[in-house]
């Protein structure tokens, strides 16, 4: 698979306190890379045989589309994510962070732990300006994983990041879409919209014997609110 080449800055530039990592040429080329040998096994899922949900066409982004109007609520302060939570997808999974493997391509999490999802660092933190990422698998050996239920998700559903400074970002979801692995638009998922965005990530699409899931559901979020009191100045 070839890479499709960086995310651009929506603005031209960087925003402050993003890392020459996230904008290294290869991580945003796929989705990750790691997705595309992870959550493709379909056997032990008893009872899915149809596979996981799959977003449908009124979920999707078309060209020219721009996340909704609205004021943005200040960024916020870099600061690790701890926990993400869909309520509607009755989803609380803990965080871990993801670096890049020896190839340059982010690292999946842990194949024996499917209800873990992971961030990458070397993007923005969930509340900073500019575009974070979460990925975490769809399915195992054992069943379904964490993010099984992601391409069921729906326009305006809530997705809550809880920071390890004891704020939570609060993003509202305005796109769900599917993404062929061989022709991953980058730019439109990774570009920055000059606010705190999130990108939610795992395989989907249709399943191929040998190969796996041919494409990467993708869920398109905004940051509209946040809770938790700022860290006090010691």
């Amino acid at each position: 698979m070839s890479p499709t080449g960086p995310p651009e800055p929506a603005a031209g530039e960087p925003a402050a306190g993003e890392s020459a990592a996230a904008r290294r040429p290869r991580w945003g080329a796929l989705a990750l890379a790691g997705l595309i040998g992870i959550g493709m096994v379909r056997q032990g899922l008893s009872g899915e045989a149809d596979g996981p949900p799959q977003p449908g066409a009124d979920t999707a982004l078309f060209p020219g589309d721009l996340p909704p109007d609205g004021p943005a609520p200040p960024p916020l302060p870099r600061s690790a994510p701890a926990r993400v939570a869909i309520a509607s997808l009755d989803v609380s999974a803990p965080l871990l962070p993801l670096g890049l493997d020896k190839d340059g391509w982010i690292e999946a999490p842990p194949a024996d732990a499917p209800r873990l999802a992971g961030w990458y660092a070397g993007a923005p933190t969930p509340g900073e300006n500019g575009t974070a990422v979460i990925v975490g698998h769809v399915d195992s050996r054992s069943g379904p994983a964490v993010f099984y239920g992601l391409g069921a998700l729906e326009k305006g559903r809530t997705i809550r990041v809880t920071r390890e400074d004891g704020r939570t970002a609060v993003f509202e979801v305005y796109g769900i879409q599917v993404f062929d692995k061989r022709k991953f638009p980058a730019r439109k998922v990774y570009g920055r919209t000059g606010r705190p965005e999130l990108r939610v990530l795992t395989c989907g699409g249709p399943y191929e014997a040998g190969s796996g899931y041919t494409g990467n559901v993708v869920v398109f979020a905004r940051m509209t609110t946040t809770a938790g009191a700022a860290p006090r100045s010691r």
